[in-house]
């Protein structure tokens, strides 16, 4: 049941509110890092190093190791900080509506244009 401070879920989906925006801050501040040439190059020369440097737990490390949309997003990032991420390894936000959906980068692509997105 929804209530007034956590909305009904949507099945499939983590719903980023204050509770995973606190699970989640070691994380994004990590992936807003990226926003600088000199921190994608640290993180692409040491990543464990990286993360350590940030303070992630397990599950976070685990995720960026992964490559894991659907485990960045249940380890607290936000979709906006985790873009960085992602942008950095030639990746996009298709890629990760992609995994999300179960579907090949094609068919999401696909299912976007149909719908007129």
């Amino acid at each position: 049941m929804a209530s007034p401070t956590r909305p009904e879920p949507i099945p499939g989906t983590v719903i980023f509110d204050g509770e995973q925006a606190m699970k989640g801050y070691a994380l994004n501040k990590m992936c807003y890092s990226f926003n600088e040439a000199r921190n994608r190059e640290a993180f692409l020369a040491d990543e464990e190093a990286y993360c350590a440097r940030y303070g992630l737990n397990d599950a976070q490390k685990a995720a960026i190791r992964n490559r894991n949309a659907l485990e960045l997003l249940a380890a607290g990032g936000n979709i906006y900080y985790l873009a960085k991420f992602v942008g950095m390894l030639g990746l996009n936000v298709q890629d990760i509506g992609a995994q999300q959906t179960g579907m090949t980068v094609e068919d999401f692509k696909a299912k976007l244009k149909a719908a007129g997105n």
